[in-house]
């Protein structure tokens, strides 16, 4: 099976196994000062024609392979409109019976002009995962990425997607507010954590491999990302400030320092000793040649 993808394509570690499905190129907003994403001239948003659509799921399921899941990309697939979005779950449904879960990135904006009955439509058609790129939940920090959203924003987002019964997968930035923001960073984005419950959790690093030039005017002309040690100290702050009740929470991507998983808040014991732990030196830490994107 060979897609055709305008690259480069992204998808959530989780979704490795999954088809991808290019419905959109790049994201309708696209003015986030730490993404490079989709940057490149080829990348510019556009819808992908529902033709083409019909035409990759034809020939994924002509392919013969099994497919259970399907991630649609690129990075603003929920910005098409309610209608658009059940055309191509009937596709999906049509042509990939045996396809058990669909997902997709979502800004919480692209939740605006959608109502819940329509989002738990989507999800009885087998829409039922969103990746939602919080950030943070502190409103100076998304102000000064130039996110476009605020705390209120993703509350209301995260909120209409449990009540139209689907999942909600929350990604935090860790070390985006710099040094000088770290703490409060990481306060209020347990304080939206706690108030939505989302059923799955993870934080990254944030990551600048094209230079940080957009982050430093952003920042009033410095953008100090905080060490090891730093990154450990936010890390504590946010876990000891977090009060789930049953979140999946990981924080394995390659970007991060130290591994954690466990479930939260049963887990968040241990979770708290082992950053505790790193901070004392006591617990092996990747090194930067074993840390990536």
């Amino acid at each position: 099976m060979l897609l055709e993808y305008i690259e480069p394509v992204f998808r959530p570690p989780s979704e490795w196994k999954s088809l991808i499905l290019q419905v959109t190129n790049g994201c309708s907003w696209n003015n986030c000062t730490f993404c490079d994403m989709y940057t490149q001239p080829q990348k510019q948003f556009r819808a992908q024609k529902l033709d083409k659509i019909e035409q990759d799921i034809l020939l994924a399921a002509e392919s013969g392979y099994p497919i259970s899941r399907v991630f649609l990309a690129d990075g603003d697939a929920m910005s098409l409109p309610f209608n658009r979005l059940k055309a191509m779950c009937e596709l999906i449904n049509t042509h990939l019976p045996s396809v058990t879960r669909i997902s997709s990135y979502c800004l919480p904006r692209n939740l605006k002009n959608k109502t819940v009955e329509q989002l738990a439509e989507l999800r009885q058609m087998g829409l039922s995962l969103l990746y939602v790129g919080c950030e943070s939940g502190d409103d100076e920090v998304l102000t000064r990425i130039q996110k476009g959203e605020d705390y209120q924003s993703s509350v209301e987002a995260l909120h209409k997607i449990k009540q139209a019964g689907m999942k909600s997968s929350v990604m935090i930035l860790m070390g985006l507010g710099g040094v000088k923001l770290s703490k409060q960073h990481a306060i209020a984005s347990a304080k939206l954590m706690n108030e939505t419950q989302p059923d799955y959790l993870s934080t990254l690093v944030v990551t600048l491999p094209l230079g940080t030039e957009r982050m430093d005017a952003a920042f009033d002309g410095k953008f100090e990302l905080p060490n090891q040690q730093g990154l450990l100290a936010e890390m504590h702050t946010l876990l000891t400030h977090l009060e789930l009740t049953k979140t999946i929470f990981r924080s394995d991507h390659a970007s991060n320092y130290l591994v954690l998983k466990g479930v939260l808040g049963k887990d968040k014991p241990q979770l708290v000793q082992q950053v505790t732990q790193a901070l004392q030196g006591m617990v092996p830490l990747r090194q930067e040649w074993q840390r990536g994107l």
